[in-house]
């Protein structure tokens, strides 16, 4: 892979351990949070896809953490800006390349269930795939598994390592759930939301699936959450905007923060 190659020469030895891919309003933790930083715009690596979203900046960011060594996409592409599900994934795909051995998605996303305001964290525990489409459609490449098992997704035993962790760390427990991938632009409809909370959604959000998909196939263990940043068509008291996003996300930059530095501390590299 070209951008692989690319990527590769710009940091040098220092290999990835850790993929983190931060959703709107999210970008923040990279520059904040991580030591030793060195920063790749995605416009620097061939073929390469751009983000066109407010909130998104655009490039790899290379850290460290508390001992790990992790690669952070400060921006994603998604599938409503007109790129197919292939280009939507390669930044992942990319990641894998690099050698990292985990992935950590990051979203926000509408509220269904009761018991999420905006605000809030929610683990993903499953999702429903939504887009109509899929990432792994077309040619499969060399090696890779044609119809990859999707009964665990979202690593169980990384998600317990986390709970265990908030609980040890004196904070508070945040909820699982089922987060289900819409493909946007537009903002869902009342009926919508209620015909996917019948499905069994608690939140609602247009990214993360394909990512997790892909990274399934290739079998890194992923962790994902979601920050609630408004509430579903029908549950909100008024009309929902992009710009409540950044809002409520940057509101909740703390919480946030610790729960990804969790995530991170609680992966265990396998062998």
């Amino acid at each position: 892979m070209e951008a692989a190659a690319v990527l590769k020469e710009a940091i040098g030895a220092n290999r990835p351990i850790l993929g983190v891919v931060l959703g709107s309003g999210l970008g923040f933790w990279a520059d904040h949070s991580l030591q030793d930083v060195k920063k790749i715009p995605y416009a620097a690596l061939p073929d390469f896809p751009q983000s066109t979203v407010p909130g998104h900046h655009g490039c790899f960011v290379l850290g460290r953490l508390h001992g790990h060594s992790i690669l952070c996409m400060q921006g994603r592409v998604h599938y409503y800006e007109g790129y197919t599900l292939r280009q939507v994934t390669l930044p992942v795909r990319t990641m894998i390349e690099m050698g990292i051995e985990g992935l950590v998605l990051t979203n926000a996303a509408g509220g269904i269930g009761s018991s999420l305001h905006p605000g809030d964290a929610m683990i993903l525990r499953d999702h429903i795939n939504f887009l109509g489409s899929n990432p792994l459609i077309g040619p499969a490449r060399k090696g890779e598994t044609r119809f990859p098992d999707m009964s665990e997704v979202y690593c169980r035993r990384w998600r317990a390592a986390f709970h265990a962790l908030l609980g040890r760390s004196g904070q508070a427990e945040v909820a699982e759930g089922v987060y289900l991938a819409t493909t946007g632009p537009s903002f869902e409809t009342p009926a919508e939301i209620e015909a996917f909370a019948r499905l069994g959604a608690d939140a609602v959000g247009m990214s993360t699936v394909p990512e997790a998909i892909l990274a399934r196939q290739m079998q890194i263990p992923v962790f994902a959450f979601s920050c609630i940043t408004n509430y579903a068509a029908g549950r909100s008291p008024g009309p929902l905007s992009h710009e409540e996003v950044g809002v409520t996300a940057a509101a909740a930059e703390g919480r946030l923060s610790a729960l990804l530095e969790a995530a991170v501390m609680s992966f265990e590299r396998r062998g």
